[in-house]
């Protein structure tokens, strides 16, 4: 039935082109045909072609897939001590640089970590001062330790370097238990569950900072297709009515009970913030098995009166509109398997150009120009 349509399809242009130039009044350029486009006007309407040809195409297996953020690029942010929130610099949704301060928390323990700090610096600088010659070798070294240890301490309740380095210089010293927690990373703020004024005691997640310039998606396969894909595949995710490339970075050996699938991770770079956590995309992701079959542009494959036709060039630059059957895509191609064969000429670029015309002069607005 199929192969039937095709030609009574073919039949049927041919037939309207014909009758349609037989009806034009005198002087509207009646003999002219519409798909004879002449190599300077195919070049003014981008119209490309290019012999068909048997490929060597690589096998993808298609699969549903949701959008995860990178677990490897995401940090929690919480206080390491009892502190209270005294305010916040940061909010959900704030792109955040690495090292910017993101709340400002208040301790008694930083407090007295931050009078230790300063007392064992001017001690150290005064020991120092008077040389190794001046103070016993003893005092010398317990002062640098004490300083040391003190250093250390507020490093260690999540004080930053630079709030440090300013409790070390006369003049600018504040034991008042002030700090303020800093970006470990670059990201994107996806949580932020407090409140201020409130106490937080240690381990409470305050931010959650994720790198969203390469996401995770999370394509399930059938166990018997997970087994085909290998590591480092590449893999097409369309989403948004775009394609994106990514690479199969981990294979779990496990299945989702509810589904009895197997995920398959596949890391994507996320240009423009495109991608979401949560969303759901599709993932066709290729395997090490190959086959051989003709293939042209998906985008030389046009819809005229229900079917799939792609423009195949003939002698004196008249186009025949070429009904076709597909079978499958790979990447940008698709795979034909009726219709044409190797080393036919099709337009592989301007086939709506070609399809606005005939439609142009099947309504009969006169030159097709």
């Amino acid at each position: 039935m199929k192969r039937i349509s095709m030609i009574a399809l073919a039949l049927l242009l041919a037939t309207s082109v014909a009758t349609g130039a037989e009806e034009k009044k005198p002087g509207a350029h009646a003999d002219e045909n519409p798909l004879a486009v002449d190599a300077a006007m195919q070049k003014q309407l981008g119209i490309v072609t290019a012999p068909v040809a048997m490929r060597r195409l690589v096998e993808e297996l298609r699969a549903p897939g949701e959008v995860k953020a990178n677990a490897y690029a995401t940090v929690l942010v919480s206080s390491r001590i009892p502190a209270q929130i005294v305010r916040r610099s940061a909010k959900l949704g704030d792109t955040i640089k690495a090292g910017q301060p993101l709340v400002t928390l208040s301790s008694v323990e930083v407090a007295e970590a931050q009078g230790a700090l300063i007392v064992a610096t001017r001690e150290w600088q005064r020991v120092k001062e008077l040389g190794a010659d001046a103070v016993s070798a003893r005092r010398f070294t317990e002062a640098e330790v004490a300083r040391d240890q003190a250093n250390s301490k507020l490093r260690a309740y999540g004080v930053g370097d630079g709030e440090i380095a300013a409790l070390m210089r006369k003049g600018s010293a504040r034991a008042n238990g002030e700090f303020a927690l800093l970006a470990p990373q670059a990201g994107r703020v996806t949580t932020d569950d407090f409140l201020v004024g409130e106490r937080v005691e240690p381990g409470k997640v305050l931010f959650t900072l994720v790198d969203e310039s390469r996401v995770w998606i999370e394509a399930q396969l059938a166990p018997s297709d997970a087994e085909r894909v290998t590591k480092g595949a590449t893999a097409r995710i369309v989403a948004h009515d775009a394609t994106l490339t990514g690479t199969v970075i981990q294979l779990l050996h496990r299945s989702v009970e509810a589904s009895r699938t197997t995920p398959v991770r596949i890391e994507v770079a996320n240009d423009g913030d495109a991608l979401h956590p949560g969303e759901f995309v599709e993932a066709f992701i290729t395997t090490q098995e190959t086959t051989s079959a003709i293939s042209v542009p998906t985008g030389a494959i046009i819809q005229l009166q229900g079917e799939a036709v792609v423009f195949r060039a003939g002698a004196n630059g008249i186009f025949e509109p070429t009904p076709v059957h597909s079978s499958g895509v790979r990447g940008a191609d698709t795979i034909v398997d009726e219709g044409i064969a190797a080393g036919d000429v099709i337009a592989v670029q301007g086939a709506y150009a070609l399809k606005a015309r005939l439609l142009k002069s099947q309504l009969g607005e006169g030159h097709a120009d």
